[in-house]
């Protein structure tokens, strides 16, 4: 498959300082009440679309009718490593700033990330509601994923786009941003417990992966209260696409994970098949047949790109609609 890069990497020089004290965070606060919420980009530095589309709220002059907004480039020495010819060597610098968000890894330091975790940290703990912009590292349909957290689910619902919500648990090497805290607890009081969805946008490379992150700003920033329609009509024109024909939830049951760098797929799957019968062979690890596990089997986010012992090199999940 395809995967040329024809997305650039934005200029973030003129917003690199932030306003905060701490480099590429911005924090505005409205007259009237209402919720903290935070937009975080660049969490991996490779992943620009969410940089786009936080350099374009910054330009347009966005501040909030109710409540407060902090919008955090969060990886900037990732980022400023990028180079289009080889996207996958800024992914980050010493390790996966998702994978951090663990007091004790905070606390414990030693490295860029837990240290760029630690600066960030008061930010993500004040947010009532995350918006966190990935993209992914082969062309694929855009993604919600909301944890297994119900109302996180029904966030991504009440949004109506992307198409295809999948709901998992979490990360094996560690807790992401939006597992974090309260954003990982269970469901208590819906109206007052902290909310979390990261958006995988489509392909880094690709031009639509930052149209997709546009529009989910736009629809977060609705649905939060922040901004009502006039005001992102009036600042935001062209961010709010059509919303999804229908929603799919995508119930994550297990991943396959690659036991070293000789991991092959039997197609070039994309993302999102449906494979019919269980027992189906979809690749080998290291020369053993790898079998979907029940019949009609969704993949979600096949890459052997980061192949290596105990990548997650695909995830299987139910489907369902919503």
């Amino acid at each position: 498959m395809s995967t040329l890069f024809q997305l650039p990497a934005p200029d973030l020089s003129a917003w690199r300082t932030g306003n905060t004290g701490v480099e590429g965070v911005w924090h505005f606060e409205a007259e009237a009440p209402g919720r903290h919420v935070m937009i975080s980009a660049l969490v991996h530095g490779n992943e620009v679309c969410g940089a786009w589309a936080l350099k374009g709220l910054l330009e347009a002059g966005v501040r909030p009718q109710h409540g407060t907004l902090t919008l955090a480039f969060c990886n900037l020495e990732a980022f400023d490593t990028f180079d289009v010819a080889d996207h996958d060597a800024s992914r980050f610098v010493d390790e996966d700033l998702n994978r951090q968000w663990l007091p004790d890894r905070i606390e414990a330091g030693g490295t860029r990330e837990r240290r760029r975790a630690a600066a960030l940290l008061p930010y993500v703990t004040q947010a009532d509601w995350l918006l966190d912009l990935h993209s992914m590292h082969e062309p694929s349909a855009p993604l919600t994923l909301t944890g297994i957290q119900p109302r996180n689910l029904r966030l991504a619902q009440a949004m109506r786009s992307p198409e295809h919500v999948v709901i998992d648990a979490g990360h094996k090497d560690g807790v992401r941003m939006r597992d974090f805290g309260r954003f990982g607890a269970p469901d208590a009081d819906a109206q007052s417990d902290a909310l979390a969805l990261l958006v995988e946008c489509g392909f880094h490379g690709d031009p639509a992966s930052r149209t997709v992150a546009q529009d989910q700003c736009a629809r977060f920033l609705r649905a939060a209260g922040t901004l009502d329609d006039d005001a992102i009509a009036q600042q935001l024109p062209g961010w709010l696409q059509p919303d999804a024909p229908r929603q799919w939830g995508l119930d994550v049951t297990g991943p396959v994970v690659a036991r070293s760098e000789d991991f092959r797929f039997a197609q070039p799957f994309t993302g999102l098949e449906v494979i019919e019968r269980a027992g189906t062979v979809i690749g080998w690890n290291e020369g053993e047949p790898v079998v979907t596990p029940y019949d009609d089997c969704v993949l979600v986010m096949p890459s052997t790109r980061q192949a290596k012992p105990g990548v997650t090199v695909v995830r299987y999940a139910r489907r369902r609609l919503l």
